[in-house]
């Protein structure tokens, strides 16, 4: 990992409450998976605000929590990035936040990432929620490509000796759209923290939209916990 990456890296998942904090006061990738128009960024309001139901894992979840060691060590191996349990901030836009589950920089000076989940299912396409969510987390580190990969069980027996794997490419045009999104879900908070419209391009200089945008992220952590 370079030095540049170092420096933007916000919490540790190992440390869960520290992570938590850290992303309660942006977006992430989890928040972006779901925001596909104007009423998903009224859901993922509700969700961070703690207005709406919260999820709190299942047997699934804990069965994907228990396998990803063993998948990451596999990624480790066959492709060298290497496992992260890193919460990093985009470049110049700190309330952008991710945490992937491998990162490297390959010979060339790119980033690639990695992204690791567990399914019941059989997937003949990517589920779109999880490519925004590869895409997003390429957005915050700067990444060229990410290494999806799956692996498939059956009553949380794995199905295969190997888990399945793709690159997807960096898509700066969607990338492009879930930005435009987080930015009105940013918007949303900040309306509901302080009951009132955020300022436009003509109302504020950016350093005070800023401010007022990073005020609202906190109020929304403190009303959350």
């Amino acid at each position: 990992m370079t030095p540049e990456l170092e420096a933007r890296i916000v919490a540790d998942s190992r440390d869960r409450v520290a992570w938590l904090r850290a992303r309660a006061r942006g977006i992430t990738a989890t928040d972006v998976a779901g925001l596909s128009g104007e009423a998903s960024i009224v859901r993922a309001a509700d969700s961070k605000l703690g207005a709406g139901p919260r999820f709190g894992g299942n047997a699934y979840t804990d069965h994907g929590r228990r396998r990803e060691p063993e998948i990451a060590a596999w990624v480790a191996a066959t492709h060298s990035i290497l496992p992260s349990s890193a919460l990093f901030h985009a470049q110049v836009e700190r309330r952008h936040l991710a945490t992937p589950d491998g990162v490297c920089v390959d010979g060339e000076g790119r980033v690639l990432l990695a992204e690791i989940k567990t399914t019941n299912k059989s997937w003949r396409t990517i589920p779109r929620n999880y490519l925004r969510q590869v895409w997003w987390q390429q957005h915050v580190l700067g990444a060229e490509r990410t290494l999806f990969v799956w692996e498939e069980h059956d009553d949380f027996r794995p199905l295969h000796d190997e888990p399945r794997a793709v690159w997807i490419d960096r898509d700066d045009k969607e990338i492009g759209r879930l930005v435009g999104l987080a930015t009105r879900l940013i918007d949303e908070l900040y309306h509901r923290t302080t009951g009132q419209r955020p300022p436009s391009e003509g109302q504020a200089a950016p350093s005070r939209r800023d401010s007022l945008r990073e005020r609202d992220m906190f109020r929304a952590l403190a009303l959350s916990d």
